[in-house]
């Protein structure tokens, strides 16, 4: 180990030194380099703070020009595709399926003979019925064979009492027996008539035991087999569905009540059906019926379209996806329906604009048009709407020319965006924004 006195020793603190202020100068910063420096660095925070601000205050605008287009306003709903008439073929009495003479397809003529019940039971009560009407006209003759007595034992009487040979107690016994007698006639005379429509019935219901049909036409459903009972008592079963003419089609279809009153009988139809697909049927709306079919609170209406099959593809029970055109203009001065929903930002603080309602057809649309010497700038215009097709509302009316481009959206450089209320919100048609023929967007 050192020895503690070869250990250094700790140097004496020096005190300060003091510049006189030449030699600051001279060794420092002036101080007028400082002063520019801040100059600077305040002018460079100033600009950037200008800058931020009028890139906050700039907006970029989508526009579309308003031009003539073709608009086409139609009408979407969906169907069924069903014969023309069909008749449900059924059985007025029970019994057994004797037999079958047609089956799934089968063309059939009005009178044609189709199935036939097993007729015993039926011919046992035809039997019964002509025994009882015999018994009831033997009773009718017995009757009257009575009656025909007690009327000359009554005659008899009468000329007895005259001559004072019988009391008169004998004579009204008498009478009474020819009234009873001709009572036993009539009634008699109802019984034969009871058996009479008694033996008719079961003469008609041997004959329904034949099953004919009732039109001519083609056999789509068939419900029952050979060998099968059928229950007639409550209500006719149904045994055969017949198609008069599938060469005559007509298609069911559900239209929504906000598009009902656009339609008229003689409108022309198009649909389309999944098994067909690419192909177009034409039909016309040949009935629109006033009844009302309200589904989950949904109302609805039936139209009938007449559709023509003469290459029998279309089948019943067919799903139609039916679209009916109630407008159509090839050359309409014509905007998107987002330009009409547009409303410019409000200011800080004030609250947001809403869309006014149509009044007498009148909106109002925003322009981009150029001021002399300034930027172009929004301009309000009021116009007179016509037809839509749920994309472009037609304009018919007010201070806007082909060309002119309308504003359907705005973005401003701080993010914020300016447009109309959701698609299906108010405006025309409810249709998505449309932003097609020609949209531009950029800072003005």
């Amino acid at each position: 180990m050192k020895a503690l006195s070869e250990m250094p020793r700790e140097a004496p603190a020096l005190a300060p030194v003091e510049l006189d202020e030449d030699e600051g100068r001279k060794r420092g910063v002036p101080r007028w380099a400082w002063v520019v420096g801040l100059l600077v660095v305040a002018g460079l925070v100033a600009f950037w703070r200008v800058r931020a601000s009028n890139q906050a205050d700039a907006i970029t605008y989508e526009t579309t020009p308003a031009e003539a287009r073709k608009l086409t306003a139609k009408v979407t709903a969906t169907g069924t595709v069903a014969a023309l008439v069909t008749v449900q073929v059924g059985s007025q009495v029970s019994g057994r399926i004797q037999e079958l003479m047609v089956d799934y397809n089968s063309q059939v003529k009005k009178g044609q003979v189709i199935a036939r019940i097993d007729p015993q039971l039926v011919q046992a009560a035809l039997d019964r019925a002509k025994a009882n009407m015999t018994a009831s006209r033997a009773n009718l003759q017995k009757a009257r064979v009575n009656a025909d007595v007690a009327k000359k034992q009554a005659e008899r009487s009468r000329e007895l009492r005259a001559q004072q040979f019988i009391s008169q107690s004998e004579l009204e016994t008498a009478e009474s027996a020819a009234s009873s007698g001709q009572a036993e006639v009539t009634a008699a005379e109802g019984s034969v008539a009871q058996a009479q429509a008694a033996l008719n019935e079961a003469e008609v219901n041997l004959k329904y035991t034949t099953i004919v049909s009732p039109t001519d036409g083609i056999v789509i459903s068939r419900s029952v087999d050979v060998g099968q009972t059928v229950a007639a008592s409550l209500q006719a079963p149904v045994l055969f569905t017949i198609a008069e003419d599938l060469r005559k089609m007509q298609v069911n279809t559900s239209i929504a009540e906000a598009d009902v009153g656009k339609l008229q009988p003689g409108m022309k139809a198009t649909f389309t059906v999944d098994a067909f697909p690419g192909e177009t049927f034409e039909g016309v709306i040949r009935q629109i019926r006033n009844e009302a079919i309200t589904v989950q609170n949904v109302v609805t209406y039936l139209a009938v379209i007449d559709v023509p099959n003469p290459d029998l593809k279309l089948k019943p029970g067919m799903t139609a996806n039916v679209t009916i055109v109630t407008q159509q203009k090839d050359q309409a001065l014509s905007v998107p329906n987002t330009a009409l929903r547009y409303r410019p930002a409000p200011a800080p603080g004030a609250p947001a604009q809403a869309m006014a309602p149509a009044t007498n057809g009148m909106r109002t649309l925003y322009v981009l048009r150029r001021q002399p010497e300034q930027k172009p700038q929004p301009v309000a215009v009021s116009v007179r709407t016509g037809m839509t097709d749920g994309t472009y509302t037609e304009v018919v009316e007010g201070e806007l020319k082909a060309g002119d481009r309308v504003i359907t959206a705005a973005n401003s450089a701080a993010g914020a965006t300016t447009s109309g209320p959701p698609a299906g919100g108010p405006g025309p048609g409810g249709g998505g924004r449309g932003m097609g023929g020609g949209m531009r967007r950029g800072p003005f």
